[in-house]
This record gives C-alpha cells, sequence and structure tokens, in this order.
C-alpha cells in the first residue's frame, strides 16, 4: 500500500543577507536641489606674497606688489542618476502564497537588495574615481598595512584635511590584515552609537567602517576619507503601491529614486583611495 506524505508550505521567506547603508558617515547633503537640476559652486583664486617694497623703487605698480585681478571658476553640480523600477503582484498570487507576494514587503525587500546597493556602490565608486590621491600599486600584507595607512593619513596632514571626522573604510580582507600587524593599535572600545552607525573600531583617530567588497570597485583595499569632500544628494524618493490599477488585477509597485555623488574639486585631497594591487 502506498504512503502520501505530507508536504507543507510555509509563508517563511529566506531573505537574502544585505546590510545597511552607510553613505551618510562618508558624504554630506550640504547643497539643495530644490527645483534644481544644477547646482553651480564658486571656486575663488588667492594671489602670491611679495615683500612690501618701503621705498617705492621696486618698479612694481605699487609698494604692496604688482596687481593681480581676483577671479572665480564655476563648478557644476549636475544630477545624472534617475533611476526606477515597476513589478505586479497579481490578486490570487498574493492569496494563494500566503500572502508572501505582498506589495509592502516586496517593496521593502526591493529597497534593501537592490536600491540601497546601488546607490552605496556607485557612490563609493565615484570617491575612488576622484579621489585626491590614487595608490593602485601596493600590495597590503598584514606586515605593511599600517604603514601604508599611516601614508595616507600623512597625505591628508599635509593638505591640511581636518584632523577630526575622518573616516578609514576597509573591506573584510583588509581588515583581517590590520588585526594581524603587531604595529596597528585598533581601539574598539566606541559608544552605542558609533556602532549602530555602522562604526566598528577607532585606528589614529579615524572611525573604522567595514565595507562589503561587493559595494566597493574592484580590488578595492581601504579608503581614508572625510565627509566634507562628497556631496551626495537624493532628490527623489517616490515609491508607490496602487491596488487594482487598470489592467491588473492586484497590486502595482512602482519607484523611482534620483540621486548622484561629486567630489568637489577643492576637497579631492580629502580622499586618499588605496587599490588592493594582486600579488605577483
Amino acid at each position: 500500500m502506498a504512503i502520501n506524505l505530507t508536504t507543507r508550505v510555509t509563508s517563511y521567506v529566506d531573505e537574502v543577507f544585505t546590510s545597511e547603508s552607510k553613505k551618510s558617515l562618508l558624504t554630506n547633503d550640504d547643497f539643495d536641489w530644490t527645483g534644481a537640476h544644477t547646482i553651480k559652486i564658486n571656486k575663488v583664486n588667492t594671489v602670491g606674497m611679495n615683500d612690501y617694497d618701503r621705498n617705492g623703487t621696486s618698479g612694481k605698480s605699487s609698494r604692496y606688489g604688482d596687481l593681480e585681478e581676483l577671479g572665480n571658476e564655476m563648478e557644476d553640480l549636475v544630477l545624472k542618476k534617475d533611476r526606477s523600477f515597476t513589478f505586479a503582484i497579481d490578486k490570487m498570487d498574493k492569496d494563494e502564497t500566503q500572502g508572501v507576494l505582498a506589495g509592502a514587503s516586496a517593496l521593502a525587500r526591493q529597497q534593501r537588495e537592490v536600491i540601497i546597493p546601488e546607490v552605496d556602490s556607485y557612490t563609493y565608486g565615484v570617491m575612488a574615481a576622484n579621489a585626491g590621491t590614487k595608490v593602485i600599486d601596493v600590495t597590503l600584507t598584514a606586515e605593511n598595512i599600517y604603514d601604508v595607512i599611516i601614508e595616507g593619513t600623512k597625505v591628508l596632514d599635509d593638505n591640511d584635511v581636518l584632523d577630526t571626522g575622518r573616516i578609514l573604510t576597509v573591506v573584510p580582507d583588509v581588515y583581517r590584515m590590520m588585526k594581524k600587524n603587531t604595529e596597528l593599535h585598533i581601539d574598539c572600545d566606541i559608544t552605542a552609537e558609533q556602532r549602530a552607525k555602522g562604526v566598528i573600531a577607532m585606528v589614529d583617530g579615524m572611525d573604522v567602517i567595514k565595507m562589503t567588497s561587493k559595494k566597493m570597485p574592484e580590488r578595492a583595499g581601504f579608503m581614508i576619507s572625510h565627509p566634507v569632500a562628497t556631496v551626495a544628494p537624493t532628490k527623489l524618493e517616490d515609491y508607490k503601491i496602487h491596488q487594482d490599477p487598470p489592467g491588473i488585477s492586484g497590486e502595482l509597485v512602482e519607484g523611482r529614486i534620483v540621486y548622484d555623488a561629486f567630489v568637489l574639486d577643492n576637497k579631492k585631497m580629502a580622499i586618499y583611495y588605496v587599490e588592493n594591487k594582486a600579488a605577483e
């Protein structure tokens, strides 16, 4: 006699692991794009110093030196990323999957698994591509990681970048190297508020953020940055769940996000990016 075994289907959804966005720690939103597609900002030059001609015998246009013209240049920040998605959930599909296919949960999943990773990856890619210093000829190891990081902080120091507020962003493999380096002191005594934002430690006065490799550029090692360097606006986030729209018996989910990222030209030296060269 045959035995028919029971199969039970649950409403549990095996969700994909995702990480929260840390973009707000690395960037700023200092400019308001409301009512505009482009923001123009000024860059103003300076002039050199002269030896004051006390006797007026130097032949220059004045005792203060030759008169120079002060001018400005415009830097255009034009929004380029206007992205969207749409999908439908049939009413019977929703009912006969015990609500697993539901508009609200599907939209939240779309944001976690698709939208946030895209925006983050794009932003970090812009930062790396426009970094004031890009190091591409170093193979990072547990032995040299401390020296390479300190060299980065020296470059920021030499360019008068603010000491406070610097962020050290590392991929997991590099963080593992850091923990193996005996010279590098990793301070894990951080506040609950810092942990909630994604900070895992401090090194040389910098907050350390561990970033998944898939959100960083290919072969990324680490990046030292200050939030003043990168403007990362999200002008529009528009998500809708339509119930029984014309032509669909069920839910129609639509979304649109307008965003971008810009490294300011006069602040690009506040970004130091190191690519991890493959070992030969």
